[in-house]
């Protein structure tokens, strides 16, 4: 891969303040006085007249993965003519011409011009060699080129990797690390076929007068790997902005191509199948109790630029979007795992989200009662194996759990007692070692440490009984008065329970990757998917490249 003087900005200025919960704190009316010429000013640092020069390239699966590779990318300016060459092996070059997107940002007012070529009839398992380009690209002589493979047909072995809340390697933007480019660096050192990201990708709602710049250093970042192979994310709380549409995606949606979800919220949840194993990849934030997303806790009110047109938000003000597909995700939902559990060729249904509905992190944000509500139901009706999440920046494994275990939970300051649904560990689903079946019950995972887990979440202290004790939301948590007058807070879990369904948690550090090996097996025997869960100790604040093995399981199933 050549990578063509991807620019690093080098920007400092956050404009916010941040606390340990990941929300923001201060971001007055200083902090936007420039935010307009912040984003040109970052542009001039890079190239005296910005230009359709291709940046932050990615790649994501199209509608079937075995034929379709969706390329995207941007550029600081408008580019003429941009497009993709592409060429398998030795054989004919073809090119296709890429669809502009843009918007321009809510808060900074500046402009961002994105590209997006889907390349349509591709061969299966096939490796194809690409360029991407534009006629004002000032590297058009040599410009950017890259490889990808496509999925295989019918069933064969394939890895993927997973890992959740990366954010950029610019230390000056809140909850950035030197770890978030070591963390992409680990993905290429596993060489997976596409790589899940659970959401929280880039805080850029955190450093609202920048919140352009951190989504292109995020994107410059990443592309040292996800124009190699497909990153498939999911939209975290973070990734809510204000003015920046109904739900606050439009940094997202701009950015990303995604599988069509057949309904009027295109891009905020999709499908795809490869092998044998169907991935479903969700937005927690329409069903999550919790209030995560960027709020003003004071005491200044949050200015855009004065280009912008829009009014300042308000201390208390929060984006608050529970609700908001008025059940379309779960009825989508339901009928995806119905037609996957009737589909002879599915034997796995992976599903990714951002929120967890089973951790029991201390100092994190722990489960949320509205996904036990709305999905655990079907994710134990229709049988789904695993499901991978981030928003807590550590590492945490369950049993295999199926139904709940009610008013089990207490009031976190009455103590009365509370209906957390808990979820119930199946212990006859163990069988020899960490190999389990998950027909008896779904595996939670949490892998929120892709970039940002220093410091390190931590853990529930142990109960009377031995067990792990765990934060719930059970109702919805709207920021309430601040100790300072003109300052709010956002409230902490209300419930708590005790973690009975929890079966690994990692200690030592919160940065890690999920390695998972397919194999489909054969007829009449058994189909397997080994999880390898790497971890870096050390790496909070020295990256080392030194990622070591934490724990290995493996999901076993009849075929």
């Amino acid at each position: 891969m050549t990578n063509k003087d991807i620019p690093e900005n080098a920007s400092t200025e956050s404009g916010a303040g941040v606390s340990r919960r990941g929300f923001l704190k201060l971001a007055g009316a200083s902090g936007f006085a420039s935010a307009a010429s912040a984003f040109a000013g970052s542009a001039k640092a890079d190239a005296a007249t910005p230009d359709g020069t291709p940046e932050q390239i990615h790649l994501t699966w199209g509608e079937d993965p075995t034929r379709e590779v969706v390329v995207s990318w941007a550029s600081l300016a408008s580019s003429t003519n941009p497009r993709v060459i592409y060429s398998a092996d030795r054989g004919k070059r073809e090119t296709v011409h890429a669809v502009q997107r843009t918007y321009t940002d809510g808060l900074t007012g500046g402009v961002v011009f994105t590209y997006h070529a889907r390349l349509r009839a591709l061969d299966p398992a096939t490796t194809y060699r690409y360029e991407v380009t534009a006629d004002n690209d000032s590297h058009a002589s040599s410009p950017f080129s890259s490889s990808f493979t496509t999925a295989p047909r019918g069933r064969a072995k394939f890895r993927f990797t997973s890992y959740g809340d990366l954010a950029t390697p610019n230390t000056g933007w809140v909850l950035s690390s030197a770890q978030s480019r070591f963390a992409v660096e680990a993905v290429e050192r596993f060489q997976p076929l596409f790589h899940l990201l659970n959401g929280d990708l880039c805080y850029a709602n955190l450093n609202p007068a920048h919140q352009t710049d951190v989504w292109r250093d995020f994107g410059n970042n990443n592309q040292t790997s996800s124009a190699n192979r497909p990153w498939m994310p999911c939209p975290g709380n973070h990734e809510i902005e204000f003015y920046n549409g109904p739900q606050g995606l439009n940094s997202y949606l701009t950015r990303y191509t995604l599988p069509h979800n057949g309904t009027q919220f295109s891009g905020r949840w999709y499908r795809f199948r490869v092998s044998n194993v169907l991935f479903v990849s969700l937005d927690a934030d329409d069903v999550v109790y919790q209030d995560a997303a960027a709020f003003v806790a004071g005491p200044s009110p949050l200015v855009p630029a004065a280009s912008t047109g829009n009014a300042p938000v308000q201390p208390g003000t929060s984006f608050y979007v529970r609700g908001y597909s008025n059940g379309v995700q779960t009825r989508w939902l339901e009928q995806t795992l119905k037609q996957a559990k009737d589909d002879d060729d599915i034997d796995w249904i992976v599903v990714q989200m951002h929120q967890d509905a089973l951790s029991s992190s201390k100092t994190g944000n722990g489960s949320d009662k509205g996904i036990r509500e709305a999905w655990l139901p079907l994710f134990d009706r229709y049988g789904v194996d695993l499901v991978v999440c981030g928003h807590d920046h550590d590492y945490e494994r369950s049993y295999p759990v199926r139904g709940c275990n009610h008013h089990a939970g207490v009031d976190a300051k009455t103590g009365a007692r509370v209906d957390t649904l808990q979820p119930r560990p199946v212990t006859h689903a163990q069988g020899v070692g960490n190999t389990f079946d998950t027909s008896h019950g779904t595996i939670h995972l949490i892998l929120g440490g892709g970039g940002t887990s220093a410091p390190l979440d931590v853990y529930g202290v142990d109960a009377g009984n031995g067990n792990p004790q765990a934060q719930v939301f059970t109702k919805p948590n709207h920021p309430v008065p601040g100790t300072t007058a003109g300052t709010f807070a956002r409230p902490t879990a209300d419930a708590l329970e005790d973690a009975i369904w929890s079966a690994q948690r990692d200690t030592g550090t919160g940065y890690g990757i999920a390695v998972f090996d397919v194999d489909p097996g054969t007829h009449g025997g058994k189909t397997t998917i080994t999880m390898n869960y790497y971890h870096a100790p050390g790496a909070d604040q020295t990256p080392t490249g030194n990622y070591e093995l934490f724990e290995t399981i493996t999901l076993e199933k009849s075929r």
